[in-house]
């Protein structure tokens, strides 16, 4: 036992030496959580939009007064309808409000159930169909919300849980641990013990007193360890920097992420009895495993709307069930029995590659 110690302090006096791993698995998750967080965001906050207002009643005065008022919108004046293809080519808007004429008799017309035509119109910049369905809906809700009589009364009741303000952040957080657990921990380990093989002193290792399982456990327990440091650090961010809710079961989101942590560090083994050279290691542990996480594992796209055989594929990416056991205990605050599922899988997966990557290194030893 004390020449594994030995060797487990090796190995970490060895990686705590090497800056450029450090600061790949230690800044790696700061950088990627805030750059979901903040720069990617599928929210629109400031929607430019102009007016044309044939007669500028109160009616249209109040309702422009409180869009502007609404930290989405920014009101850029008013123009007339020939200008509208002029101001939205130009991207000086999003969207151009058009109230009819005699808009004060519609709304009216909206109240007493009698309304016969629109009483205002949107027309939109569409060259970016996501922004554009965005601001529709934000143009709605001010309308509808606003309006007198019974006009919010028209529009159906809505209550959106779990995520009231629809934050990106909240969806991409739970994704992002997935994506950064596989790269440290499967990229790391496998390419470390390929560098034990290309540069010889791994032979020299495995002809030590100690066995060679415990030689590969003790190169991949630092791993395991940095990887517990980015998922603290990753905590953190999301909940005091990003504001994402820790409402489920923090000693079941540890396990699971545990969990996880060791699925990858056996994925990372199986990658180096794989691969011959670093490079190749690279390229197994980067890009296939990294398109697959980012691609199926429903961290930016829902796997339910994928076609049938790539809903199969995702079930062999293990980051989908993590993802959705993550989004389950930290947005939806729910406990184990709604992750129990996601649990199991990922436990069988840990227990199968394990067992393949033993018996494959065995065989490579042999």
């Amino acid at each position: 036992m004390s020449g594994f110690l030995h060797f487990v302090k090796k190995e970490t006096l060895h990686i705590l030496r090497d800056r450029r791993t450090m600061l790949v698995v230690l800044l790696m998750p700061v950088v990627q959580i805030l750059l979901f967080g903040f720069a990617i965001s599928t929210e629109v906050n400031n929607i430019n939009f102009f007016a044309v207002a044939p007669h500028r009643t109160e009616a249209v005065r109040q309702q422009i007064e409180r869009m502007g008022a609404n930290p989405y919108f920014t009101f850029k004046g008013y123009i007339d309808q020939s200008r509208i293809d002029e101001v939205l080519r130009s991207g000086r808007a999003a969207a151009v409000v058009v109230f009819a004429k005699d808009y004060d008799r519609l709304i009216e017309g909206v109240a007493t159930g009698s309304l016969d035509e629109a009483a205002v119109q949107f027309v939109l910049d569409a060259s970016n169909p996501n922004n554009a369905g965005t601001d529709l809906s934000y143009l709605q809700s001010t309308f509808y919300s606003a309006g007198s009589g019974s006009a919010a009364a028209m529009m159906p009741a809505v209550r959106v849980l779990y995520n009231p303000q629809m934050k990106s952040s909240y969806n991409f957080v739970p994704g992002i641990m997935g994506l950064i657990f596989i790269l440290i921990c499967a990229m790391m380990t496998s390419v470390s013990i390929v560098r034990e093989k290309e540069s010889g002193t791994m032979e020299v290792l495995l002809v030590s007193p100690v066995r060679p399982i415990w030689i590969i456990s003790a190169k991949m327990i630092p791993y395991f360890l940095l990887s517990c440091m980015a998922l603290v650090i990753i905590l953190l961010l999301a909940h005091y920097v990003l504001g994402v809710p820790m409402s489920g079961s923090m000693a079941v989101l540890v396990g699971l992420s545990l969990l996880y942590l060791l699925l990858s560090l056996a994925l990372g083994l199986f990658i180096s009895t794989v691969a011959h050279t670093q490079v190749v290691a690279i390229i197994i542990s980067g890009m296939l495993l990294m398109l697959p996480v980012i691609m199926l594992s429903g961290m930016l796209f829902p796997v339910e709307n994928m076609p049938g055989i790539l809903r199969l594929l995702s079930c062999i990416v293990p980051a989908r069930w993590y993802i959705e056991a993550v989004r389950k205990l930290m947005i939806a605050g729910l406990s184990f029995p709604a992750v129990w599922q996601e649990c199991c899988i990922l436990f069988a997966m840990t227990v199968a590659l394990v067992a393949v990557a033993l018996k494959k290194f065995n065989d490579k030893l042999e």
